[in-house]
């Protein structure tokens, strides 16, 4: 008897010292947040018929009402049933009502805490906080996500449940801050072009489903009837000419809204967190624990700039789209600015800020393993690969696509073949030359070192000691070649991070070289 008193009076404490906790009651007004689209499209019918309704949208009216009394409801429930406390050594939530959940999380499993507002939230003041566990999607274990608190209480939940990590704070936590100059790296993406048709096909899908067929809209037909008459060879600059200010302009209002009030550091508790957004506010935050690497990315025309963007290869971010969208560290701004915050990132929380890159590369100090990596050069076959596979793949299709009609019915496009032709095996020597030129591979310290690409050249440092197996694959042609594909599988990020092309004794010889014993017993086999 005495043992129960004494176990029950341990619980009652316990309770007492960590009490449960509910979200804020304006969750409710953000859940009926989405009304606004049909109340304003009722309130221009409204103010267009002078406030006279018919059946339809008295029809409508009652629609609305029944849904808001659902919703109300519905988020009267979960407001009542959601409840969540952080103990000594777990976080806890539970919710439901007919079918209630309980979800229990060790603190020494949450790898990050992330904190998003979308313009709604951050109208009535709240924030959506969502702990990360690292669990394999589908697992079930994956998240934890309140929504919604208010941001105080986010914030306060958030530092509480990182304060659990017990590291120092940093001498100088700010690694970067937005410089509003950086925009002008904006519109340097492929995306400034396919933006404009992505939108232009969605606005089709959107009146093609309304049943409006959009060349039959005054303005559209007027625009169509102009350019008919107009040469091709005036319509096709100005076209494109309008297309890149277009995409411009919205590539920099997506880099405004994305990157705005951006701020990368290191927290109190070792984390690194990731703050940035203008509308919708996004924070992200990434245990030291679960940093592998990174990756300096260089788009082409990003490159010709000097610009880059730093991504971070980590576990707990969640599957592949959430990774790719939370694993951003950097915006597109100076490459100067990308290896300085590399550099910082890598060396940890309490490091000192190192210096800013001087004018000439020689006499600038070595950041990090991405900056001027020593890298191995790949045999010569790596690069006739390349030109093949352009010359295959894109030149001679294109050329043959345009060739066969111009021998049947014009002469016109047997020009454009021939043209085709030459400025496409010249382009392809040239972005195969590039391409091979920046195909490399390394050990540097405790980081593999790789590069590759050309469209979107990728520097890779990767941490050994996070390589936890090795895949060795080539085809015929490669074979024939002596060369292999390469690629390290670790735990975090994209799983596999490719070394394509190397020669195929020494894609072995780094592989056994960079993990001591992974590699040992198929070694001796062979």
């Amino acid at each position: 008897m005495s043992e129960y008193l004494a176990d029950r009076s341990a619980n009652v404490k316990e309770t007492a010292a960590a009490p449960w906790r509910g979200l804020d009651p304006r969750t409710i007004a953000v859940h009926c947040s989405w009304l606004a689209a049909p109340l304003g499209s009722l309130a221009l019918t409204a103010a267009a018929s002078g406030g006279r309704l018919g059946p339809g949208e008295w029809i409508t009216v009652a629609s609305i009402g029944v849904a808001f009394s659902v919703v109300t409801a519905l988020g009267l429930v979960r407001l009542a049933r959601t409840r969540y406390r952080v103990t000594e050594d777990a976080f806890e939530v539970r919710t439901g009502l007919f079918v209630r959940r309980y979800r229990s999380v060790p603190l020494n499993r949450i790898r990050g805490v992330d904190l998003t507002a979308n313009p709604v939230h951050r109208l009535f003041g709240l924030a959506v906080l969502r702990a990360g566990t690292g669990g394999g999607p589908g697992s079930g274990s994956g998240e934890l996500a309140l929504e919604a608190l208010s941001r105080p209480a986010a914030e306060r939940l958030r530092a509480e449940l990182l304060s659990r990590a017990g590291v120092a704070a940093s001498a100088d936590p700010v690694v970067s801050v937005l410089d509003p100059r950086w925009t002008r790296y904006a519109p340097l993406t492929f995306w400034v072009f396919g933006g404009v048709f992505v939108v232009i096909g969605t606005a089709y899908r959107i009146l093609h489903d309304l049943g409006v067929e959009p060349w039959r809209i005054p303005v559209v037909r007027r625009a169509l009837l102009t350019l008919g008459g107009v040469s091709p060879w005036t319509v096709v600059p100005v076209s494109v000419a309008l297309i890149a200010v277009v995409g411009s302009v919205g590539a920099v209002v997506l880099y405004v809204e994305n990157w705005w009030r951006f701020r990368l550091e290191w927290t109190d508790s070792g984390t690194l967190a990731v703050r940035r957004g203008l509308l919708t506010t996004r924070s992200v935050s990434i245990e030291r624990a679960r940093l592998r690497g990174l990756v300096l990315r260089e788009p082409l025309l990003l490159r010709a700039a000097g610009g880059a963007t730093l991504k971070a290869v980590a576990g707990g971010l969640g599957d592949a789209d959430e990774n790719r969208r939370r694993s951003a560290l950097l915006p597109p701004a100076p490459r100067a600015e990308a290896l300085r915050a590399a550099a910082r990132v890598l060396a940890g929380p309490g490091s000192a800020p190192e210096p800013r890159l001087t004018a000439s590369p020689l006499d600038a100090p070595r950041l990090s393993p991405l900056d001027r990596p020593r890298l191995t050069a790949h045999p010569a076959a790596a690069f006739r690969r390349r030109v093949l596979r352009g010359m295959i793949f894109v030149v001679l299709p294109v050329t043959a696509a345009l060739a066969v009609p111009g021998v049947l019915f014009t002469t016109v496009l047997v020009h454009c073949a021939w043209v085709f032709l030459l400025v496409g095996t010249l382009t392809t020597f040239w972005l195969a030359r590039d391409a091979y030129r920046a195909l490399g591979h390394g050990l540097d310290g405790p980081y593999l070192v790789t590069r590759s690409g050309t469209f979107s050249r990728d520097t890779v440092a990767l941490r050994r000691d996070g390589i936890v197996a090795w895949t060795f694959s080539s085809s015929p042609f490669a074979r024939r070649a002596g060369l292999v594909t390469l690629t390290a599988a670790v735990a975090a990020g994209e799983n596999g991070y490719r070394v394509p092309d190397m020669a195929e004794r020494e894609s072995a010889r780094l592989a056994e070289t960079a993990t001591p014993g992974i590699l040992t017993e198929f070694l001796e086999r062979a």
